[in-house]
């Protein structure tokens, strides 16, 4: 059994493994293809088993892959919508120069957004 984990080690040394993401993903994959036994009409049976089996194919190539800086970013990017998800006591803008996300509270009316990047002001709702 020891030469098994010593393989298994050597084998994902350098790759990414497994993060938040590819646990939503792989959850996702699993919920389709539970749905897909449940609808018996064939063609989104067909649909819904082949969208499940890409799904889990996409999180395996994340798990092994060797490019662990593009898949930590993938992963950053889905977090930090997940967070605006779940963020309900602010507004999210992005700056009309530099693009830069900028927090601003909820419910103030029309303000002035001034970017602390770039020294930009415009005008939003929030």
């Amino acid at each position: 059994m020891n030469g098994f984990r010593q393989w298994l080690r050597n084998f994902m040394a350098g790759r990414y493994g497994t993060d938040k993401l590819n646990m939503y993903i792989l959850g996702l994959g699993v919920i389709l293809s539970f749905l897909s036994i449940f609808f018996r009409v064939p063609t989104l049976n067909l649909i819904l088993a082949v969208a499940s089996y890409a799904l889990m194919f996409w999180a395996i190539f994340r798990c092994f892959s060797r490019n662990t800086y593009r898949r930590y970013q993938e992963n950053r990017r889905f977090l930090m919508t997940l967070d605006r998800i779940k963020d309900r006591e602010h507004r999210y803008f992005e700056c009309p120069k530099c693009r830069q996300p900028i927090r601003v509270p909820k419910g103030k009316g029309k303000i002035a957004i001034t970017c602390p990047k770039c020294g930009e002001r415009f005008v939003r709702k929030s």
